[in-house]
C-alpha cells in the first residue's frame, strides 16, 4: 500500500487522479464542516468549484430543501444562506436539506479528485474512522491536501502525517512517498497540540483576526465520529448511506 501525499491541488492536474482512491482534507475548515453537516442530518452535499456554478447549481434544486453555502476569503458570500463555520450547521438549520457548497480552498480540491475510483472526506473528527478504512481496503492512495490559496498549508499536512502514522499502526504493508515521509515528521513536531498549531499557522491566525476561534477549537476534536463522507456522481453522502442506496438501485433494476 503506497501512499503519497499531494501538498497542494496545484502541484497536480484532474486526470492524475483518475482510478486511484484519493483522501481529500481541508481541516481549517472545509472537510470539517462536510462532515459535521452529515452528522448532523443534513441530505447530502453538492461540493462546486465557482460561486457561479453554487448559483447556477443551487437554482436546478428544490427550493425549500436546499440551502447555499460558503465563502470568500473566510466570510459568508452575500447572498449565501450559511458561510463555512462548522458551528453554523447545526441539525435544526441544515437536517433533511440538500447544501450546495462553495469554499476557497477545499471544496475546488474535492472536485479536482472527481476522477478518483474513490473520494474520501477527512479531518481531524474522523481520522481513525477513515485509518481503519484504508487500512481494511489496502490498496494505495492519494492524500489531497487542499492547501491555502494553491500553496502548502501546516494544517492540513499534519494531518496527513497523523492519518498517516495511524495507518501503520495498523498495516505493515505501507510504502510512503517522500511526501508521505515529510508529513510524518511535519505532524510530529506540530501535531502534539492541534490548537496550538491551528494558532500558529497562517489559515488559523488568518480565521482568529476574522473573529473564527472557536472554530479552531472545535477543528481540533479528535475521532468524534465514525462517518466516512465519500464524493461520488458529484454529491456528497456517508459511506453506508451510499452503500444502501446502491442496494436498493440494484434490488429495483432486478424487479
Amino acid at each position: 500500500m503506497k501512499i503519497n501525499v499531494v501538498l497542494s491541488p496545484a502541484n497536480v492536474d484532474e486526470l492524475y487522479f483518475s482510478g486511484k482512491t484519493t483522501v481529500v482534507v481541508d481541516v481549517l475548515r472545509a472537510t470539517t464542516t462536510i462532515i459535521t453537516a452529515l452528522m448532523n442530518g443534513a441530505k447530502e452535499i453538492v461540493p462546486v468549484g465557482s460561486v457561479e456554478f453554487a448559483m447556477k447549481a443551487s437554482s436546478n434544486m428544490f427550493g425549500g430543501q436546499t440551502l447555499i453555502c460558503g465563502e470568500r476569503n473566510a466570510k459568508k458570500i452575500d447572498g449565501f444562506n450559511l458561510g463555512n463555520s462548522p458551528l453554523e450547521f447545526a441539525t435544526e438549520v441544515i437536517g433533511g436539506k440538500s447544501l450546495v457548497f462553495f469554499t476557497t480552498n477545499g471544496t475546488k480540491a474535492i472536485v479536482k479528485a472527481k476522477y478518483s475510483d474513490e473520494v474520501i472526506i477527512a479531518s481531524f473528527l474522523n481520522l481513525s474512522a477513515v485509518a481503519k478504512y484504508l487500512a481494511e481496503l489496502n490498496k494505495p492512495f492519494e492524500i489531497l491536501c487542499a492547501g491555502r490559496n494553491s500553496s502548502f498549508c501546516l494544517e492540513d499536512t499534519v494531518f496527513a502525517g497523523k492519518l498517516i502514522s495511524e495507518i501503520t499502526s495498523l498495516s505493515q504493508d505501507v510504502e510512503l512517498s517522500d511526501s508521505g515521509l515529510a508529513s510524518v515528521s511535519i505532524a510530529k513536531t506540530f501535531g502534539k497540540n492541534l490548537k496550538k498549531m491551528f494558532s500558529e499557522s497562517e489559515h488559523g491566525k488568518f480565521l482568529i483576526e476574522n473573529g473564527f476561534e472557536e472554530d479552531l477549537k472545535y477543528c481540533a476534536k479528535l475521532n468524534i465520529t465514525d462517518d466516512i463522507p465519500m464524493y461520488a456522481t458529484n454529491i456528497i453522502k456517508i459511506l453506508h448511506q451510499q452503500n444502501s442506496e446502491r442496494q436498493v438501485s440494484g434490488l429495483s433494476t432486478i424487479s
